[in-house]
């Protein structure tokens, strides 16, 4: 289950010393010589201004939604390049998150100075209201179209959104492959999955929201897929660790919509869990990051934010459940270009927050839902 804490000190929270760096970090990050940490290869030279400002500020705090344990290593390898800088890092739910950032700043409270969430949406909408402040990173060249907006929003990964099942509990023979055979098996053996099917409630999670939303707007036949769903009474999820927990345990055969890079994760520690990635479609989602307005660190906030865009931060990424969006870095996965329907970073997902538009989505899910039960 997430932890709901106040602020995690990450670096007291590794295990090992600082160290030299390897030397494909040291040439895509900062570099310490004589004391003194130099630039990334092929950056300005203004950026050793940079450096040295966010060395006297020492520290960059963030709000973010992706575990803490995998971004141990991450912000190990940001203090080896980076020597001097503390970073303070709150892992919360994106609701909380959203919640605590937004009251701090209109308290003119002491809040994050970078916010990070895997709630696009409600990303786009601090930024559209002004939460976030204008940077042009220096990695923004190496990143796909589709993963910046207005120098202010950038999508840091790219993950894809699948299906888990229990090897035990779902046979080979019938392990679905797309939507359509995950709607045909629910429907043909719906007794035999009945209570032992999981998806994320999008009334109390932002991001099931944002998957099931977008799966509505790829094809009409979602709604089908859902009224299946709903015939066999599924448990409603708020995070996909709880649903792959289920799955693990035999109490769950299918867990729907799960974040793909956590499941693979999962997956390698059990074997009782298989991960799919549907080839008629699959959703690819990021992490979009942005610098607070009010950001009381702005070039520390702008330093790690270059580290995570950056080779060097991207490659730790990947080495972590975190599929990275740079195509430039070795992954030991990647999705066919045509199956893959990534969720551009922009405007486009305002519509997802208009009230009306939300209040008539979650009235037709809960209609599907309470049909289900009805369901002889």
């Amino acid at each position: 289950m997430r932890s709901f804490i106040t602020v995690l000190t990450l670096a007291a929270m590794v295990a090992f010393p600082a160290m030299t760096a390897p030397a494909d970090a040291q040439r895509q990050s900062g570099q310490v010589q004589g004391g003194r940490v130099q630039r990334p290869a092929g950056y300005p030279r203004s950026y050793d201004g940079l450096i040295a400002d966010a060395r006297a500020e020492g520290t960059v705090r963030i709000y973010a939604n992706a575990d803490k344990a995998e971004m141990v290593p991450v912000v190990a390898a940001f203090r080896r390049a980076y020597p001097g800088i503390q970073v303070l890092y709150a892992d919360l739910g994106s609701a909380e998150l959203y919640r605590r950032y937004t009251a701090e700043t209109r308290a003119k409270q002491y809040s994050a100075d970078i916010v990070w969430s895997s709630a696009m949406d409600q990303q786009i909408k601090l930024i559209n209201d002004g939460y976030a402040q204008q940077y042009a990173s220096p990695e923004k060249p190496a990143l796909p179209a589709t993963a910046v907006w207005k120098n202010m929003g950038f999508g840091v990964t790219a993950e894809p959104i699948g299906m888990a099942y229990n090897k035990k509990l779902v046979p080979a023979a019938l392990v679905p492959q797309s939507h359509q055979q995950l709607e045909q098996l629910l429907r043909h053996r719906r007794s035999a999955f009945m209570g032992k099917v999981a998806t994320f409630d999008p009334a109390r999670s932002n991001v099931g929201y944002l998957y099931l939303s977008q799966d509505f707007q790829i094809t009409r036949d979602t709604r089908s897929l859902a009224e299946a769903i709903a015939a066999t009474r599924p448990v409603l999820a708020t995070h996909t660790e709880e649903m792959l927990q289920g799955v693990a345990s035999g109490k769950l055969a299918i867990a729907y919509n799960v974040i793909g890079s956590y499941a693979l994760e999962r997956a390698r520690r059990d074997p009782n869990i298989g991960v799919i990635f549907p080839h008629d479609y699959t959703i690819v989602t990021s992490r979009i990051a942005f610098i607070a307005r009010e950001a009381r660190h702005p070039a520390a906030a702008r330093l790690f934010l270059d580290f995570l865009l950056s080779r060097a931060g991207q490659s730790q990424l990947a080495r972590h459940s975190l599929w990275p969006v740079r195509t430039d870095v070795p992954a030991s996965h990647r999705l066919p270009a045509g199956q893959a329907r990534p969720v551009r970073v922009g405007p486009q997902l305002l519509v997802n927050l208009d009230r009306l538009t939300r209040a008539r989505f979650l009235r037709d899910w809960n209609a599907i839902l309470a049909s289900g039960h009805k369901t002889p």
